[in-house]
């Protein structure tokens, strides 16, 4: 009954107002036929009135859709023809009457862009490009608010790339650049068709378009994280300081208002949150043809004699070539030889080249390609006539290009590097130990058997550790699940140990071999209806073959041409037969249980906690134990996509200059806040808590920091009290502690 009530008077609304706005509509449209004829000899006064009437026709369209059905093309036309001559109230009063009649649903969101794309690109106005820019990135938001609009994405998406690809010198690039830009951040566009854009973006041959392509690859996965992280954390409700204040304040429609918002909001949060989680790929892996992209980037930017880009956007193009290359284990031979030149301790900006040589070696890469390089490295930045600064920042580069290729070191100059361990200067020394710490677990034969360390050696001996060939690849596997099989197998035998100390608890008549102090299997058939694991006929004849060494280990090395380690190893392994055993069983086994069970999220957890247990060392000291224990940490947190860059090159530097005095006090008085912080009460710290929430305090912590001033009255008055009155305190004191206190908190 009163949506009928409000069609009726709706209807009455139109036919008094009619008459009204025809003639307002008729105004209108001498207006434009003036203004369109001398577009450029407008008076102020006939600006002004068409403005207002253009505002109230586009707020009242959707009443009258038969009589301003022409008002939409009218607009678009004025807009598209006269945009130069119209003024900046007028150009932004038409532009924002086109968008309310986007969002009035009387013309759509194609319509709305093809008109203002074009006025973006081509007009040289500032303020109106940004106010076009901002009513285009509204409209898309907009219209993929709710669902993603694939038809209005796919048609836009192929507007800007024409637009890239029609004429590469064109500066009007540059806003799809700052388009497509904008909408990866925002989750918006996360397509292949976005990230073909900036493609070919980076390809242009105007220097701003390529530096935006290629800084929207490598930073702009991390914007969009940012962006996610800053959403999520911003406007934080806090239920119970909403509820204390209504609990406590009048109590209004407005309070109430509040209350129920904040309730929607949290309720609103709970369900995104309950949300299946975005698939979100980074822009590296959309890439249609990775190795074509990085050929054409590094030959049309970098080799090419013609190209206009200065060093640091040549810097910024060598990042993103060894980006590709390394995470897509991409081969490109003639970008290796273009590190040369500028690895010198000289070059500006020399340890970003450093890290962009980092970052392009892969296991794939020829050993002998890069060892020219790594020498080139030592000679310039590792020596004695350097500073200490360039030899640390040397060394860091040469471990990060081993950790990826190892086979690109040979054992002489492995040796040499090693050696600075021995250097006074702090980071050098770390420099030198971080890469001895590298081959100890990847390739300890490479290192003298002084330098090897205990675990590499028995490692070696036993056949646990094998270096890496060229080209090998490590099977696929679920890192760390054989301890979690281990553990599993553990608890279960000690569950099943229980069970039989509850079965010995009570005997039977029959639990006669338990006697003698013979242990009773008690998984026997009846308890259970599964399959046994029976040790197969090889186990037993291992028994056998445990007394007789193998004719590998019986030939003289000598003969064979054998080198000292492996007849250590060999010597090793006739003395100890059970480790070569145990070793060959190891290497032959494969885990079955991701193969026959799905692992939970408590699996999950536990195995967490099994890997980072078995990361640390147990026989460490506790300070050696927690520093390894925060270095797996942040060997975990490293994502195979982060990069690497020129300040984890420099990282040791810094260990190398001596602070100033300045700097000396600073780091004092940072050490003493996180003291006095550490040494704070519980008290103290439920203080500062309740400040920083806005709570109150108690009435005795009120009455401590009370004026003192205010508290002489009180004073003054128990000293004048009389005997009686002092006793009648007294007792009601004495009462009110065996009452338990004013509540009564006793009994």
């Amino acid at each position: 009954m009163k949506r009928k009530v409000g069609a009726l008077e709706k209807v009455d609304a139109d036919l008094s107002y009619k008459e009204d706005f025809l003639s307002q509509y008729l105004q209108y449209e001498a207006q434009r036929q003036i203004f369109m004829q001398a577009p450029a000899s407008a008076t102020d006064t006939g600006i002004v009135s068409f403005r207002d009437l253009i505002d109230l026709i586009a707020h009242v369209a959707d009443c009258y859709p038969t009589d301003t059905a022409p008002f939409p093309e009218d607009l678009i036309q004025l807009v598209s023809l006269h945009h130069e001559h119209l003024g900046s109230e007028l150009r932004e009063k038409v532009v924002g009457s086109l968008v309310l009649l986007r969002r009035k649903d009387i013309i759509d969101s194609p319509r709305l862009l093809q008109t203002l794309f074009p006025l973006l690109i081509s007009t040289p106005s500032k303020s109106t490009q940004a106010l076009l820019y901002q009513k285009c990135l509204s409209d898309l938001r907009t219209s993929n608010a709710k669902t993603t609009n694939h038809r209005l994405n796919r048609t836009f998406q192929t507007v800007l790339s024409n637009l890239l690809t029609s004429d590469r010198t064109s500066p009007k690039g540059l806003w799809a650049v700052k388009i497509t830009r904008e909408l990866w951040k925002r989750q918006i566009w996360t397509d292949s068709k976005a990230v073909e854009i900036m493609k070919e973006a980076s390809l242009a041959d105007n220097e701003k378009i390529v530096v935006g392509g290629v800084r929207f690859f490598l930073g702009g996965d991390k914007e969009r994280e940012e962006l996610d992280d800053e959403s999520s954390d911003e406007d934080a409700i806090d239920m119970g300081k909403i509820k204390h204040q209504i609990g406590i304040n009048k109590k209004t429609k407005k309070k109430a208002r509040q209350m129920e918002n904040a309730v929607a909001t949290v309720k609103r949060k709970e369900r995104k949150k309950k949300q299946p989680h975005p698939l979100n790929f980074s822009a590296f892996h959309l890439l249609h043809d990775p190795q074509g992209f990085a050929e054409n980037l590094f030959f049309k930017h970098l080799q090419n004699g013609k190209s206009k880009l200065n060093l640091d956007q040549k810097l910024l193009v060598l990042q993103l070539v060894s980006r590709l290359v390394g995470l897509h284990k991409l081969t490109i031979m003639s970008l290796y030889s273009y590190f040369i030149k500028y690895l010198t301790p000289r070059q500006p900006s020399v340890t970003s080249f450093l890290a962009s040589l980092a970052q392009a070696t892969h296991n794939l890469v020829p050993p002998d390609v890069l060892e020219s390089l790594v020498k080139k490295v030592a000679d310039e930045f590792v020596s004695d006539a350097v500073a200490t600064e360039v030899a640390s920042a040397g060394l860091n580069a040469i471990r990060e290009i081993c950790v990826r290729q190892p086979l690109a070191m040979n054992k002489t100059l492995l040796q040499d590097l090693v050696d600075y361990r021995k250097s006074k200067d702090k980071g050098v020394m770390m420099a030198a130990k971080g890469l001895l710490g590298l081959y100890r677990e990847i390739a300890p034969g490479m290192l003298e058997k002084r330098d090897r360390g205990k675990e590499a050696a028995m490692g070696l001996r036993s056949g646990g550790r094998k270096e890496q060939r060229f080209g090998e690849e490590v099977v696929g596997r679920i890192e760390g699940l054989e301890l979690l099989e281990k553990w599993m197998e553990e608890e279960n035998q000690r569950r099943r140990a229980a069970k039989g100390d509850e079965v010995k608890t009570h005997p039977s008549d029959d639990d006669v071999g338990d006697q003698d102090g013979w242990e009773v299997d008690e998984d026997s058939d009846s308890d259970s209806g599964g399959w046994h694991n029976v040790s197969s006929d090889d186990d037993a004849n291992d028994v056998n073959r445990v007394g007789r060494p193998s004719k590998k280990a019986r030939h003289d090395p000598t003969a064979s041409g054998e080198t000292e380690d492996e007849e250590d190893q060999h010597g090793d392994k006739e003395n100890n037969p059970d480790q070569a055993s145990e070793a060959r069983r190891l290497e032959a086994a494969v885990s079955s249980l991701a193969t026959t069970r799905i692992l939970t999220p408590a699996d999950l957890a536990k195995l967490q906690e099994l890997r980072l247990a078995a990361s640390v060392n147990n026989a460490l000291p506790a300070s050696q134990r927690k520093r390894a224990a925060a270095a797996h940490q942040a060997a975990l947190r490293r994502h195979i996509d982060d990069p690497l860059t020129a300040a984890e090159i420099e990282g040791l530097a810094s260990l190398s200059t001596k602070n100033t005095k300045e700097q000396r006090i600073a780091v004092a008085k940072a050490g003493k806040e996180d003291k006095d912080e550490v040494r704070k009460s519980t008290t103290a710290r439920r203080k500062e808590k309740k400040q920083e929430q806005g709570k109150s305090t108690t009435n005795r912590e009120k009455a401590r920091k009370k004026n003192f001033l205010m508290t002489l009255g009180k004073a003054k008055g128990k000293q004048k009290k009389s005997l009686v009155d002092r006793g009648k305190v007294l007792k009601a004191h004495k009462e009110r502690g065996k009452r338990g206190g004013k509540r009564g908190n006793k009994g």
